[in-house]
């Protein structure tokens, strides 16, 4: 059967135990699934249940299936790194071999003054710090004199938190393109984040409006070919500005996890072009990973399997849905960073024999491969196809 679409849904940070190289990145025992599961005492996922995620690993509460509705697997991460982008890119196709740079102690002075200079704002903070903790210490400071919140975190981000009433929203959005037009180089970290916020002291609440600000991938990704093949990538959530928009033919942006659902089912129901739909869904990660909150980070994928029958009623004869995930975020540790982990995959759809073992693949870019096999557009840079496991033709 020849495909006509892939809807890929990266669950953000769901990652399933932890890589060989672990100990590189200090994440030795990390399993964002796994001690999630274990930690609440069980998952309460029955449709990912039923389409094999247990059959990857060992889950409290998620029985493996003799007869799994779903392909399933995972995949390690060759590239230097555990970020968002570094994992999107490489689902994509594109391994880094060099890792983008992180500021354990903040950003040098160069930096600093330079972002000052060119903003015409002074700054607070410069340091690693959890984005709803730093608010909270610096944001009445901020509120009295106007200077911006500057913050990083084991992840190479370079971060401004703004309230809302103090810097408006256009004002910090040009604050982050100037950030990134400055963080070259030696300094180029992955991304620039807009983290805005609103309240009073005692009580500030990040707002949806936070906006991503990548670097540019250096070499096409699978998107490209896919758009150069006149076929749709349809970017839900923050997959525009992961790839910054490029090999990105449509996109729309989401508040939430329910929202970028919602947003990928109208996108399914309303778009049948060839092609791509790519959806990001982030609460995962930075609400409940980065937060250390494993009841919050169960109920999220509760909330999210309640929702796969609708995504999978919404698939065509000629659909492939694709679950999987960009890195471990395990919120059970005492980092509140990513986490260098293997991540799930499962592919469900007609075009799919159900219950097909993919193994343990050697990179996150051989699902570029396959997809690329299965739209007959150009191969990515890396990767290897497993479209003979799946038996997609």
């Amino acid at each position: 059967m020849t495909v006509n679409r892939f809807i890929v849904i990266v669950l953000d940070s769901v990652g399933i135990g932890e890589t060989p190289d672990a100990a590189n990145y200090g994440d030795v025992g990390s399993h964002t699934l796994g001690n999630t599961a274990w930690a609440v005492g069980g998952l309460s996922v029955p449709n990912m249940e039923r389409m094999g995620l247990g059959n990857i690993a060992i889950l409290e509460g998620v029985r493996p299936q003799t007869q799994p509705t779903a392909a399933y697997g995972k995949m390690a991460e060759v590239s230097a790194g555990k970020d968002t982008t570094t994992g999107h890119w490489e689902l994509m196709g594109l391994h880094l071999l060099q890792p983008f740079p992180t500021y354990p102690n903040g950003f040098p002075a160069e930096v600093m003054d330079r972002f000052s200079a060119e903003t015409g704002r002074g700054w607070l903070g410069n340091y690693p710090a959890s984005g709803t903790v730093i608010i909270d210490v610096l944001g009445p400071e901020h509120i009295a004199t106007g200077k911006s919140i500057v913050y990083t975190s084991g992840d190479s981000v370079f971060q401004i938190a703004a309230h809302e009433e103090i810097i408006p929203l256009e004002e910090l959005y040009a604050m982050c393109s100037t950030a990134r037009g400055i963080l070259r180089g030696q300094h180029e970290v992955s991304r620039v984040i807009a983290r805005p916020f609103v309240g009073s002291p005692g009580s500030f609440t990040r707002t949806a409006n936070r906006r991503d600000y990548s670097v540019v991938p250096p070499q096409p990704t699978l998107l490209d070919a896919i758009k150069e093949a006149s076929q749709m990538v349809y970017a839900v959530g923050k997959i525009e500005d992961i790839f910054v928009g490029q090999g990105v033919t449509d996109a729309v942006h989401t508040v939430s996890n329910m929202d970028g659902v919602d947003k990928t089912l109208a996108a399914m129901r309303e778009r049948r072009d060839r092609g791509l739909i790519f959806t990001n869904l982030v609460d995962f990660d930075a609400k409940f990973g980065h937060r250390n909150n494993p009841q919050g980070y169960a109920d999220a994928l509760a909330q999210f399997d309640t929702r796969l029958p609708e995504i999978i009623a919404a698939l065509a004869e000629d659909d492939i849905l694709v679950l999987t995930a960009d890195h471990g975020n395990d919120p059970t540790t005492p980092s509140t960073d990513h986490s260098r982990e293997y991540v799930p995959v499962l592919l469900y759809g007609k075009p799919v024999r159900s219950g097909s073992n993919i193994g343990v693949r050697e990179s996150f870019a051989d699902l570029a491969a396959t997809i690329a096999d299965e739209l007959q557009v150009g191969p990515p840079p890396q990767g290897s196809s497993f479209s003979h496991l799946i038996g997609a033709v």
